[in-house]
């Protein structure tokens, strides 16, 4: 399949790298030029404008947020300029109201549009381990599945683009949640004198088994949130999504507005390039440990 890419950061480059493992044709863009040119060296074409990337049978984006992909034309002017037939994969994670908007604007060029946030770090993108949650119509899914087969582990397929932002937005928010919960305990022991990496130990064997708690509790542990991941920003974010969302659908998300505080404060101390696990260091400071 010949594939076009348009943004090429951590998670973006990887993805990017395994359709050419797959043996796709794949030309990319990006607006800083050294991403670009580790890909042509790995078998990827230099595009010279994101139109470029729109010339195939499909192209994928992942971008960081809806005003960057507004900039880029994706929302509606650059879609004049591409191939017909031509169906558009967003692995972004984006507001819902975009994510109808862009699906309007898709159609109304004569153009496919799946919204497909991933759940998984970078290493997960580079192991072709990520999780898809895949929003569209299904003739366009079953296009893409097999490509979706070489970048993820599983797909999971839903019947609206907005549904699987929704879908990523909630899960973001429950794994936001989990790292203030992991950074008020490790505070409150630290404080009381117990030692937080005893009490990772038993709970990740135990009542904690999941992913969440082992790694990003072994960060905050640890104290590690460099190099980042997942960008603070990118966590502020997406409980800023989770926020609109829910007032949007009436939906009252309290935890989502405690969420927020931590995160302004953080970004008000700086800790803007730190992994967005830095979010369970916020009680920890403030608690004076």
């Amino acid at each position: 399949m010949k594939i076009g890419f348009i943004g090429l950061g951590r998670m973006g480059h990887h993805v990017a790298a395994n359709l050419l493992k797959a043996g796709h044709g794949v030309t990319v863009w990006n607006r800083s030029p050294e991403p670009v040119q580790a890909l042509v060296a790995k078998g990827a074409t230099a595009a010279q404008s994101p139109q470029d990337a729109l010339q195939g049978d499909a192209v994928f984006s992942m971008l960081s947020n809806d005003s960057v992909m507004r900039d880029v034309g994706l929302a509606g002017p650059l879609l004049e300029k591409a191939a017909k037939g031509l169906i558009h994969v967003n692995l972004a994670t984006i507001s819902v109201g975009f994510a109808k908007e862009l699906a309007a604007a898709h159609a109304k060029a004569g153009l496919g549009y799946i919204s497909a946030p991933v759940f998984g770090r970078p290493e997960m993108a580079e192991s072709a381990q990520l999780v898809l949650v895949a929003g569209g119509d299904a003739a366009s899914l079953a296009t893409m599945q097999p490509v979706f087969d070489k970048i993820g582990a599983r797909t999971v397929a839903l019947d609206a683009p907005e549904k699987a932002n929704l879908f990523k937005i909630a899960g973001n928010f429950m794994i936001a949640a989990e790292l203030e919960s992991i950074g008020e305990s490790f505070a409150l022991l630290r404080k009381g004198g117990v030692d937080p990496a005893l009490f990772h130990d038993v709970l990740s064997g135990r009542l904690f088994t999941g992913a969440v708690f082992k790694n990003y509790g072994a960060m905050i542990l640890n104290r590690q949130y460099e190099p980042a991941g997942f960008a603070l920003t990118l966590g502020l974010k997406d409980v800023n999504l989770a926020r609109a969302a829910a007032e949007g659908l009436g939906v009252a998300m309290p935890t989502a507005e405690l969420l927020k505080k931590q995160y302004d404060d953080a970004v008000s101390w700086g800790w803007q390039d730190k992994d967005w696990a830095a979010i369970g260091e916020v009680s920890a400071k403030k608690a004076g440990v």
